[in-house]
């Protein structure tokens, strides 16, 4: 098929250089491994004809409902949705949230066309609610389609998608915002530098962090988001957040150290990526993307199965303003003896995004409530997670993030037992501030995925079993989900009648004895932290804090 076929709905004045076909004309490969690399490489990025067939073939071998509109369907369709409307001015559907249509070089009949098959999706998926990515696909599948109607089928075969382990494009405001949710958790535990500052300059971070997808689906230039949708065609929706970390990586190495502004740092992000050829090529911007190590798809999906039901359980499924993540400790109300407002909410930007618009609800204080771990237990028991704050006889302040409920250190019959999951992390603040994660975040050649029918591993961990992988608080960090070398890696937090302990194997991040008096931290293998204050200290005053719904106060 020559490409000038391809190109009725392009601006040939704007696209001279991507008319030209200077790269292979065939791809013979049907291995996905190869295809991944050839994928990555842009091995048909210079050649229009032949990422027109690759696109048709990869789009084709999607597996999708036994019912999916087809070309056929939109020649049938189109005339009566559209009617005697001019092209250029038909509203676009409410589901793509008043998202602007990327010109991406097209002509006035191209723009008019995505109109007319965004309108077209509309009437034969009644329940897509929620879907701003779709006038960026369909603008760029329309430089691959003869026509209208085979690029309606196309992004038919993709929103379709049947494939239970593939997830493709967000289609209603559940998997959107917990898209995002889980953007930020990445951001968090992969680009600390850059979540640093956005924490430090924005009024509110997951605002910042919502936007991402747009960077993918409207800002990039067309040049550069082909060559992402080449990968995404092949690997899924983890390429997106590939790239958009990516992108982060970029922005904060460009922009560290010069001026930025709360009520602008998403446009200057927007703006950046807009004008992402002055910083970065396509390639450079691909090679950045994959040398983030992050965890497996699976991981991933149970992550966003975690955040879509923390938000299900906040009644958030359809579009609302979201709350500031800085308002989450509100000044007036928060008081401690330990940390500062702003200390508390440097923690909290450290938190799992579905937990970072609950407020801080203080559940023990030795200072109100004694020094005794047993009263501290009572207090914290029913609360998951809970956030452990220490401070030192010498003003020295550290703490940890207990994912799992202390209550679970009654499942050992009496005897010390390790459970908890690798959200766990521990952290100071005085007299620096540094944060320790699970090893396994920083190093994740510690794992190897596990056999299909993989058993339960045989640490000491208290870990229930249940059907439904997001019943657990942080399925996605569960110590389950690894094949670890030994089981020093996977001991998060453990708690008896003389003592609580948070990490082990070579020593302990932090050990408190009984009375809440002395404790002890040192190098410990689950978190390969430094010590967090004096090696040995003794205690001026704990607190324990839970995290509230704003809902049910």
């Amino acid at each position: 098929m020559d490409s000038p076929v391809y190109n009725c709905f392009v601006d040939r004045d704007k696209m001279d250089a991507a008319i030209q076909d200077l790269g292979p004309k065939e791809l013979s490969c049907t291995e996905l491994q190869e295809l991944k690399q050839l994928a990555r490489q842009g091995y048909w990025a210079q050649s229009h004809a032949l990422r027109g067939k690759v696109y048709q073939r990869l789009i084709r071998d999607i597996p999708c409902r036994t019912v999916t509109p087809d070309a056929s369907v939109y020649s049938d369709i189109v005339g009566k949705i559209v009617g005697k409307h001019s092209s250029s001015y038909l509203p676009l559907p409410e589901f793509v949230d008043n998202t602007q249509v990327p010109s991406y070089c097209l002509n006035a009949r191209g723009e008019g066309a995505v109109r007319k098959i965004l309108l077209c999706i509309a009437n034969q998926f009644p329940d897509i609610s929620f879907c701003p990515a779709l006038p960026a696909v369909v603008a760029l599948l329309l430089h691959y389609s003869i026509d209208e109607a085979e690029c309606f089928e196309k992004a038919c075969r993709i929103l379709a998608c049947n494939d239970p382990g593939r997830r493709l494009i967000d289609q209603s405001f559940l998997a959107f915002e917990s898209s995002c949710m889980t953007f930020g958790d990445l951001v968090n535990k992969y680009c600390q530098a850059a979540h640093k500052l956005m924490v430090a300059v924005s009024e509110d971070v997951l605002q910042v962090y919502a936007d991402w997808q747009r960077w993918l689906f409207g800002e990039l230039p067309l040049c550069y988001f082909a060559r992402v949708f080449d990968v995404f065609l092949v690997e899924g929706y983890k390429v997106l957040y590939r790239v958009a970390l990516a992108i982060l990586k970029f922005f904060h190495k460009v922009r560290a150290g010069q001026p930025l502004e709360s009520d602008s740092v998403k446009q200057d992000i927007r703006t950046f990526v807009k004008d992402i050829a002055k910083t970065v090529s396509p390639e450079k911007l691909l090679e950045k993307a994959f040398a983030i190590r992050l965890f497996s798809r699976k991981e991933i999906q149970l992550l966003q199965m975690a955040n879509e039901k923390a938000l299900k359980q906040k009644g958030i499924t359809v579009k609302q303003k979201r709350q500031f993540v800085h308002l989450a400790v509100h000044a007036e109300n928060f008081r401690s003896e330990i940390v500062s407002v702003r200390e508390m909410r440097d923690i909290w930007s450290w938190v799992p995004e579905r937990f970072a618009l609950c407020q801080p609800l203080l559940l023990f204080s030795s200072l109100q409530h004694g020094y005794s771990l047993a009263r501290f237990y009572f207090q914290c028991e029913g609360h998951e997670p809970t956030l452990l704050l220490i401070k030192t006889t010498q003003k020295e302040v550290c703490g940890a993030y207990l994912s799992t409920d202390w209550s679970e250190r009654n499942k050992f019959g009496g005897k010390l037992g390790f459970f908890g999951t690798g959200e766990c992390f521990v952290f100071r603040l005085q007299p620096e501030v540094q944060r320790y994660e699970w090893v396994v975040i920083k190093h994740p050649e510690l794992t190897k995925p596990p056999p299909l029918m993989a058993a339960e591993p045989t640490a000491p961990l208290s870990h229930s079993a249940s059907s439904d992988p997001a019943d657990r608080l942080s399925p996605f960090l569960a110590a389950r989900h690894f094949n670890l070398p030994s089981k020093t890696e996977s001991m998060f937090m453990a708690g008896g009648s003389d003592c609580l302990i948070v990490g082990g194997g070579g020593g302990q991040a932090l050990y408190i004895d009984g009375d809440l008096n002395r404790g002890r931290t040192s190098h410990c293998d689950t978190f390969n932290n430094q010590p967090l204050c004096s090696e040995n200290f003794l205690i001026a005053a704990v607190e324990a804090w839970g995290f509230q719904d704003p809902d049910t106060q």
